[in-house]
C-alpha cells in the first residue's frame, strides 16, 4: 500500500496539474458560436472566470460589439443565451454565520431576513425614513445613503448604529441585537433592490402625451431631422415597431446598444476615425478610445491600433450620432413629446 504522505503528494500533483489545463467552454448548445465570436479577440479563461446575469451578459455582448466584435444578430443572441445558461452569477462564498462581505460581493437578499428586518424597521425607522426608506424632507434618504450602499449584511450598518442613532422607540440604536441588525441589512437592501430598473418601482410613466402634428413640424423644421431621416423610408413602420417609452429612448439616445424582443441585436452605429500621422500615412477604423494623450483603434481586418498623439497628427472623426448630440442641448419637453407622438403615428 502507498504511504499517506505518498497518495497526498499525488493528489497535490494531480490537483496541480488540473489547474495548469486551459479553460474551456463549458459543453452545450451554443459552444461552437461562442467560440468563434468571442475567441477572435481573447481566450476562453477570460469569459469562462465570469459569471453574470443575463443582462450583465448583454452588456458585456454589446460592449465587445462597440469595440469590432463581429457576427450575425441570430449569432450574438445564441451567444447571449449559452453565456446565460452556462455562465450565470456565482454565489458568494458561504461561511457558517453569513456570506462574505468583500467590497466587491453582493448583497444577496434573504427574503425571511428581509420580512423580519421590516418589523425592526417598522417599529424604529418608519417614522423619519418613510415606508419606502427614501425619507422626508428633512431625513435621509436609506436607498442613496452610502451607508446602506457600501454595507454587505450590516458590516456597514450595524457600526454606524452601534455609534448611537435615534430610534422612534426611545431605546438605543447599540441595543439592537446583531440579528436584528442582519434582518435590517436584509430589509434595507431589498428597498434599494425595488428602486433598479427591475424593481416594482420601476415602472415607466406615460409618455405618449405630446401634439403628432407639431411633432412633425418639429421634425422637418428646427429639429432638421428630416435632412437624415424620412417617415416612408428609413422610419417607416417604426411607431408599430416599437413602444413609446422605447421610441423616446432610441430618439433622445440612438446610440444605445442591446437587444430587442425576440433576441434580435440591436446595433449602433460605430464612431469611424482617420488618423493622419506626422509622415502623412493614414490609418482608419472604428474608434476605440481617444484621449488628451492617446487614441486607439480597430482596423477594417480588426487589427487593434493604438498611437500617442502628437502636435503633428491630425484626426478625423466621423460620428453619426452628432447631430443627436447637440440637440440634446435643444431639446425641450414639448419638443420631446411631440417627437415622439409623431413617431408613434408612423404605423
Amino acid at each position: 500500500m502507498h504511504s499517506p504522505s505518498r497518495m497526498l503528494r499525488s493528489v497535490a500533483l494531480f490537483c496541480s496539474a488540473a489547474l495548469l489545463l486551459p479553460a474551456q467552454f463549458p459543453d452545450a448548445p451554443g459552444k461552437e458560436v461562442t467560440q468563434k465570436v468571442c475567441g477572435a479577440c481573447h481566450g476562453p479563461e477570460v469569459t469562462v472566470s465570469k459569471g453574470r446575469t443575463r443582462q450583465q451578459w448583454a452588456e458585456t455582448i454589446a460592449s465587445m460589439v462597440s469595440k469590432g466584435a463581429k457576427a450575425t444578430d441570430t449569432e450574438f443572441a445564441q451567444v447571449l443565451d449559452y453565456l446565460t445558461k452556462t455562465l450565470p452569477p456565482k454565489p458568494s462564498v458561504a461561511t457558517a454565520r453569513r456570506p462574505s462581505a468583500g467590497p466587491m460581493d453582493v448583497h444577496i437578499v434573504d427574503p425571511a431576513g428581509a420580512d423580519r428586518g421590516r418589523s425592526v424597521y417598522v417599529a424604529e425607522c418608519v417614522t423619519c425614513h418613510g415606508q419606502r426608506a427614501r425619507g422626508k424632507d428633512d431625513t435621509a434618504d436609506l436607498v442613496r445613503s452610502i451607508v446602506v450602499l457600501h454595507d454587505r449584511y450590516g458590516s456597514t450598518i450595524g457600526p454606524f448604529l452601534a455609534k448611537g442613532h435615534p430610534l422612534q422607540s426611545g431605546r438605543p440604536s447599540a441595543s439592537l441585537t446583531t440579528q436584528q441588525v442582519a434582518d435590517l441589512a436584509h430589509f434595507l437592501h431589498q428597498r434599494v433592490a425595488d428602486t433598479l430598473r427591475s424593481g416594482p418601482y420601476s415602472k415607466v410613466l406615460n409618455v405618449l402625451t405630446g401634439d403628432a402634428k407639431a411633432g412633425a413640424a418639429y421634425f422637418s423644421g428646427a429639429g432638421k431631422c428630416s435632412g437624415c431621416h424620412s417617415p416612408t423610408r428609413d422610419l417607416a413602420g417604426i411607431g408599430a415597431k416599437y413602444d413609446p417609452p422605447t421610441l423616446q429612448q432610441r430618439f433622445l439616445f440612438p446610440r444605445a446598444v442591446g437587444f430587442a424582443r425576440g433576441g434580435a441585436m440591436v446595433q449602433s452605429k460605430p464612431v469611424m476615425v482617420t488618423v493622419t500621422l506626422r509622415s502623412g500615412t493614414k490609418v482608419a477604423g472604428v474608434l476605440d478610445r481617444i484621449d488628451d494623450f492617446n487614441i486607439s483603434l480597430r482596423d477594417s481586418e480588426g487589427q487593434y491600433r493604438s498611437f500617442e498623439r502628437t502636435p503633428e497628427m491630425k484626426i478625423d472623426k466621423q460620428d453619426p450620432y452628432a447631430a443627436h448630440n447637440e440637440l440634446l442641448d435643444q431639446y425641450t419637453d414639448k419638443n420631446i413629446h411631440d417627437v415622439v407622438a409623431y413617431l408613434a403615428s408612423l404605423k
